[in-house]
């Protein structure tokens, strides 16, 4: 197409057999834009194109990708929120005319088959190495291996116990992400033999970390559930990887009863500061009470 489409948090670039999505920086910006940085979004990654009135006089141009087809929208399971989706761009209301023209010609490139989910990665996930800060400890993933390096101050005793742990991409079978904005929010590796197995509380499993007030955001977290999401994907395509046998779940066994008065210490904390209501801190308080 060659035209260029600014909006008030991006600019899209529309090429041939792709559109190249440029973020805007700056103060009120999503910080998730901010860390994407770029994205190219080829048409066959795309399921539709849709133009609608937005809020305060503007409209907004939704280009909906197609399930499995971007390792970040995959991982983000329909958690982000509206103004962090990176598929909408924002435009003044006296640009609808030429925001329509955009969408048409969007819908014209879309393939055959795009009612249909994607059988691969179509978008690429950003470049390792990455890493973020959890509550319990330090994820990092350098594109072979992912670590966790827990912190004393947030880790329970179970995961104490089991050490830092490493994981081969080859040994995983995908990646669960709970947002951060959410009180039980974590990241946790599903490993290969696992994955229909019942997983333990996240705060007790080995195999994941788990985000607090401040710890492990939506603009860190999220890019870095996609690279990881895709980096197993493309390894299990390649050549077989030994497996190494799972390891148990705490949550599995009876929780040490200092764990769960740090948890519900934890818990009151964001009661107090008013992150959790009556009824959701008297609800979790219950169910952790009921696992000594």
């Amino acid at each position: 197409m060659g035209d260029v489409l600014a909006g008030f948090h991006a600019v899209w670039e529309f090429e041939t057999d792709s559109v190249l999505i440029r973020f805007e920086r700056g103060i009120r910006r999503p910080k998730l834009f901010q860390a994407l940085g770029e994205r190219r979004i080829p048409y066959e990654a795309l399921r539709s194109v849709e133009l609608s009135e937005g809020r305060r006089g503007t409209v907004v141009l939704h280009a909906v990708p197609r399930p499995g087809a971007d390792p970040l929208m995959e991982a983000a399971d329909g958690q982000l929120k509206e103004d962090s989706d990176p598929y909408r761009l924002v435009l003044p209301a006296e640009r609808e005319a030429s925001a329509g023209q955009f969408a048409d010609a969007l819908r014209a490139a879309l393939v055959p088959e795009a009612a249909e989910p994607a059988d691969r990665h179509l978008v690429a996930a950003p470049d390792p190495p990455l890493a973020f800060k959890a509550y319990d400890g330090k994820a990092s993933f350098d594109g072979d291996t992912v670590a966790f390096r827990w912190f004393w101050t947030g880790a329970s005793s179970a995961k104490w116990k089991r050490g830092d742990q490493t994981f081969a991409v080859g040994e995983l079978a995908g990646v669960e992400w709970r947002s951060p904005e959410v009180v039980t929010g974590h990241l946790r590796l599903l490993e290969r033999g696992a994955h229909e197995a019942l997983p333990g509380a996240a705060d007790q499993d080995p195999a994941a970390v788990v985000f607090g007030l401040g710890y492990g955001p939506v603009h860190e977290s999220l890019p870095f559930a996609a690279a990881v999401l895709q980096a197993v994907r493309a390894a299990a395509f390649g050549a077989d990887t030994p497996v190494r046998e799972p390891a148990g779940r705490a949550g599995e066994t009876r929780r040490d009863p200092a764990d769960i008065a740090d948890r519900i210490r934890q818990l009151g904390e964001l009661h107090t500061a008013g992150l959790v209501t009556d009824g959701e801190f008297s609800a979790k308080k219950a169910e952790l009470l009921a696992e000594l």
